[in-house]
């Protein structure tokens, strides 16, 4: 088959063709994600998901053995040593979250908001020592940002503490709800230096004395990213492992440009992947001797789920070009994430209701996608806060207060 059959087969609901714009070696490369993720993952992903245990051997075996982040095809001709195309990304994303998003979200925190963090707030010493390690699967991240008592205002509210003291920093507080924490290697950490009240970021390497992790219980979405709540007591980080350039939230902000998208595609994936379990029910499951995707009601919820989808790829697409060409900005990847998180919702709720019974069930797969999706709705800034952002772009007004 030539490239364009492939995609045709690959991704069915990319019904406008954004696909296209890949190359055949990007093709290859998520194929070959496709066959390790099914062949190390798929076995053991709903009993993972049901005891909320985290296969993080499986998952980071599969993108090592796809070599999805440094894999040479995916350089060919381009400046940038460290990140690949923006359309391969999307596509990336489209292909973990339709398969699962849990495992789309744990390579988000570790692919996207860890690896970002290191990539804009490192020197080029700090990538060769950090930044290598994410490509190459060698060593897990993560990104602990949020705090039990802020989240959405963590700009204004951060509580953790930095203090440069006898040649080191020292760290103090609590962050909660970060994804992959407990099985992170290194964690970048935010922190207010008391000295200047500027939010910086530092490398802390797991079992560092005075740093605790326990994982947030009792979760009814994405139940395979263990979020963890971290625990600082003076913790005790080498001035050479503190981020150079992240020096206020402003630079943190700088990072949601790229990352906020990331979550717009896998909202997207999202939707993909429960539209696709929906139609695979429907037209095999008969009730009333007919097939369920006979009846008119299915079949214009199934055409509202393939149009939410098509508009989801589409935002992804376009986004993922102005991110390549250097002219993406904030207001871009918080209308992407809005709109794609609001499709996303509809479409998983559509999912579950034309399955049945069946829905609720791991076994169709809706279930995950339903359940996962009230997460990813939330996580990356809500629909409250990304409708704000817009809101000041449109109006000059801005009405966080």
């Amino acid at each position: 088959m030539n490239k364009l059959e492939v995609l045709k087969e690959m991704y069915p609901e990319d019904v406008y063709g954004y696909s296209s714009a890949l190359t055949e070696k990007e093709v290859a490369i998520l194929q070959n994600l496709r066959h390790e993720l099914e062949t190390r993952v798929r076995p053991i992903l709903i009993d993972s998901y049901e005891n909320a245990e985290l296969p993080r051997e499986e998952i980071l075996g599969a993108f090592a053995a796809a070599r999805i982040m440094d894999h040479p095809d995916l350089f060919e001709g381009r400046e940038d040593k460290w990140k690949a195309r923006e359309i391969y990304n999307t596509f990336l994303y489209l292909e973990l979250a339709r398969f699962d998003p849990s495992v789309a979200t744990f390579y988000t925190v570790h692919g996207g908001l860890g690896y970002n963090t290191i990539l804009i707030g490192g020197s080029e010493e700090q990538k060769e020592k950090y930044a290598t390690k994410v490509r190459t699967m060698t060593g897990q991240t993560c990104f602990a940002l949020t705090e039990p008592d802020h989240g959405s205002d963590i700009a204004g509210g951060l509580a953790t503490t930095a203090e440069f003291k006898n040649g080191e920093w020292v760290l103090n507080g609590e962050k909660r709800w970060i994804g992959g924490a407990k099985t992170a290697d290194f964690i970048p950490v935010f922190a207010r230096d008391v000295a200047d009240n500027k939010i910086k970021c530092f490398m802390v390497a797991k079992g560092s004395e005075g740093l605790s992790v326990e994982n947030v219980e009792h979760k009814i979405a994405l139940r395979i990213v263990n979020n963890g709540h971290i625990t600082l007591k003076d913790v005790k980080v080498k001035d050479e492992d503190r981020l150079v350039n992240i020096n206020g939230f402003g630079d943190v902000a700088k990072i949601f440009v790229f990352t906020r998208v990331d979550v717009a595609h896998i909202a997207m994936g999202t939707a993909a992947g429960a539209f696709n379990a929906a139609l695979r029910l429907t037209t095999d499951r008969e009730q009333f001797e007919r097939k369920i995707a006979s009846f008119q009601l299915v079949q214009e919820k199934l055409a509202t789920m393939q149009a939410n989808v098509a508009a989801c790829i589409a935002y992804s697409a376009r986004v993922a070009e102005l991110q390549e060409e250097g002219t993406a900005k904030m207001f871009n990847s918080s209308l992407a994430k809005l709109h794609n998180a609001k499709r996303m919702r509809e479409t998983v709720a559509l999912a579950r209701e034309v399955c049945g019974g069946n829905g609720i069930t791991y076994e169709t797969e809706v279930a995950r996608f339903f359940t996962d999706a009230e997460a990813i709705y939330t996580y990356e800034g809500t629909h409250e806060v990304n409708s704000l952002i817009v809101g000041r772009e449109l109006t000059g007004i801005g009405a966080f207060l």
